[in-house]
């Protein structure tokens, strides 16, 4: 009996780690946000919108127009070099006949470090400009023009979204006045690089490890930042001397060079840059290199953005200092402390096992951390191979690694808490687990030591990571070692002189109220990983999130009954299925919706009538249950889909989640006080409306959506 109920135990959290080698290394699910309009529109750590400086184009004419994104804090996009790595935002247009979109203009850039690397992007916010353009004999009308857009946002991970946008403008046949330059798009207008007018002039010199540009403006300058429109031209998180002469500037660049054989890469023939001298001014050009003597640097030469060793700088015995420093530093983080906390009760439970056994303990538990850091980085580095730009903590960018992770936190949790008894029995060294099991589980604890820590980046890893990872593989898995090395310590170094523990209290009554209170420390993080799973998902966060939170119900459920009936096989196995569901409900995939649904409103409702479509109008709310039945069981369904499809039916979604007077109107107007309501309109502008039950089959959808596509509503 003492050995059946830990390894049952251990057979239900066996479920919930059974998924990490086959998610990790996945990128994040990129769900498309936008519904073809304009916006703006929520995305993971940023807004999208499409935006015109008028809402008309003349025939013949142009018409500027721009993409806007607001970034969160601490994120960033990318210019069209996007320096040491990332990608530009792209457009992917469908545009109606006599109609052309230009490429996206981009503005001058910023210099943002991460590590020892240098991205080239933006900030804050930013407007991407192009130009839209009505050739002759373009049919005046109103148009619309359809677009998909792609872009690559980026902290210290990084995450790809998508957005479907869309705008609407009208053609007139007459010249219209020239509008004004005003917000985000007309602020990005003003301030585009320029070519290098006449006045000015531009050359470049190289040596065998630097390139002067020398540019001449006819007037003093107070700086300067040099980016190239080609990668593998210079060092990108170099410094960047300035030399500042009485006409002008001259900028001292490094050269690039191969990160493994460190030699100098050779040079292009024509140097194509853009020079920025402040925020708002700043030129373009291309200009020949020439090969010789370069000018002196100015002595007192300028740091450059990075504020952190560089490359060239930081020596491998540095970053392996610093990495084991920040391995270290991982133990201190919220879900890595509860580990911890966890080996150090089961050396006070094993405190009269003999010496060897709780060193061995600690060896295995060391080994179990380094051979997780292994996998993880050699995954990291295959994908890289294939050309995908991942970073530190990549395991984020999964839906699925984090459901997994969250649901493990919350398991382990309730076991903390007191529901039912399984941390210890995982965990601990002593000697109510056999040879085999005890070992195992030391081993586990730092398999879940280190799937808990790789997506923090504790203080001081930032450099060594970064470094590390430009590196040739055997000097990254050499870091990454140390990094692993310095997470084991503090278990393996107390392991290793058992004698130490003769300082931690007796086992007694608290141990047990503070295990309940490290339970706090795994469900904040299940919080926090809850927040980050919904906002993978991006506009379709919340269903998903309820997926989730389903699965701490059941999990819940679960551990009920291993409390309930301990030490039971039938307990033990009904949690098993339970927990084997309840992870089931968070990775499934999610269903797409193949019908585009436009805001119900006066204006949307007005033009649905007068397309000479039938219409659907789907009144309905979040907290509405029969809603939420109807939609997935009826309206979703294949059949129903393609029959509303055929029909070429206008789709309204009357959202009623908070309170909208207008839709509250027509609800009136239907005879009805609440949701579900669902009304189809036949073709024709005064047809009357059809109003279907509130409990919907997919026999009585189609039947309805036959009769009415044959209406024809009275003038």
């Amino acid at each position: 009996m003492t050995l059946g109920r830990p390894f049952r135990a251990a057979a239900i959290l066996a479920i919930l780690f059974a998924g990490f080698s086959a998610v990790a290394p996945s990128r994040a699910q990129i769900v498309e946000v936008g519904d073809g309009g304009p916006g703006p529109f929520k995305a993971p750590h940023l807004t999208v919108e499409l935006t015109t400086l008028a809402p008309q184009i003349a025939v013949g004419g142009t018409l500027q127009a721009g993409l806007v994104m607001s970034i969160e804090e601490h994120w960033h996009v990318y210019w069209v070099n996007a320096g040491d790595s990332g990608e530009p935002p792209k457009i992917t247009w469908t545009l109606p006949k006599g109609i052309t979109a230009g490429p996206i203009q981009f503005p001058a850039p910023t210099r943002l470090p991460l590590g020892p690397l240098m991205d080239f992007g933006y900030e804050d916010q930013v407007a991407f400009p192009f130009t839209l353009t009505a050739a002759p004999g373009t049919k005046p009308g109103k148009v619309h023009l359809d677009a998909h857009v792609n872009w690559l946002v980026c902290a210290a991970q990084c995450l790809p979204g998508k957005a479907h946008l869309g705008l609407d403008i009208d053609v007139v046949p007459s010249p219209v006045a020239a509008p004004p330059l005003v917000g985000a798009l007309g602020e990005a207008v003003t301030q585009l690089p320029r070519p290098l007018p006449a006045t000015m002039s531009v050359n470049a010199v190289a040596n065998a490890k630097q390139i002067a540009v020398t540019l001449k403006t006819g007037s003093a300058e107070k700086d300067a930042e040099f980016y190239p429109f080609d990668s593998d031209v210079i060092d990108n998180p170099a410094d960047q001397p300035v030399d500042l002469l009485s006409d002008g500037v001259r900028v001292f660049l490094t050269r690039a060079s191969d990160p493994t054989t460190k030699a100098v890469l050779p040079l292009p023939k024509t140097l194509h840059a853009l020079v920025k001298l402040s925020d708002t001014e700043s030129y373009e050009f291309s200009t020949p290199i020439t090969e010789g003597t370069l000018p002196p640097a100015p002595a007192n030469a300028p740091q450059n953005n990075a504020g952190v060793p560089e490359s060239k700088d930081l020596t491998l015995f540095s970053a392996i200092g610093l990495a084991f420093l920040g391995g270290l530093l991982l133990n201190l983080m919220p879900c890595v402390f509860p580990v911890l906390f966890l080996k150090g009760l089961a050396l006070v439970h094993s405190s009269n096992e003999e010496r060897g056994r709780q060193r061995l303990h600690g060896i295995v538990y060391t080994f179990g951390i380094l051979v997780s850091f292994w996998a993880i980085v050699a995954a990291l580095l295959i994908l890289r191979t294939t050309g995908k730009e991942l970073g530190w903590g990549f395991q984020l960018q999964s839906p699925g690694f984090v459901a997994i992770l969250a649901a493990m936190l919350f398991f382990l949790g309730l076991s903390l808490a007191g529901q039912f008894e399984i941390g210890l029995s995982l965990t601990s060294a002593g000697g109510e687990l056999a040879n085999k099991q005890g070992l195992a589980g030391s081993f586990f604890t730092g398999v879940l030591a280190t799937v808990v820590a790789t997506p923090c980046m504790a203080p001081l890893m930032g450099a060594a990571v970064g470094f590390a990872l430009a590196q040739p593989a055997w000097l990254t898995f050499l870091v990454f070692t140390f990094l692993a090395l310095g997470l084991a310590l503090p278990y393996l170094a107390l392991s290793m002189n058992p004698q130490w523990t003769s300082i931690l209290p007796k086992p007694g009554a608290w141990m047990e109220v503070l295990k309940q209170f490290t339970s706090l420390f795994l469900f904040g993080s299940a919080i926090w990983l809850t927040w980050v799973y919904a906002h993978l998902y991006g506009n379709d966060g919340v269903d998903r999130l309820v997926d989730l939170l389903v699965c701490y119900l059941i999990l819940a459920i679960a551990g009920w009954a291993l409390g309930r009936w301990p030490a039971r096989w039938g307990s033990s196995i009904a949690a098993i299925l339970l927990a084997a569901c309840a992870i089931a409900l968070p990775l499934r995939t999610p269903k797409v919706d193949k019908l585009t649904w436009t805001p119900y409103n006066q204006a949307s409702f007005d033009t649905a009538r007068a397309s000479g479509h039938p219409v659907f109008v789907d009144f309905t709310a979040a907290w509405c249950l029969s809603c939420q039945v109807n939609e997935r069981a009826v309206l979703q369904s294949k059949d129903v889909e393609s029959a509303l499809t055929d029909g070429h039916f206008e789709l309204l979604k009357a959202d009623w989640t908070q309170y909208d007077s207008y839709i509250t109107q027509q609800l009136g107007k239907l005879n009805r006080s609440g949701v579900p309501t669902y009304a189809i309109y036949p073709p024709g502008k005064n047809s009357n409306p059809d109003v279907l039950p509130e409990l919907l089959t997919k026999d009585l959808v189609e039947k309805a959506i036959k009769r009415d596509v044959k209406a024809v509503g009275s003038n």
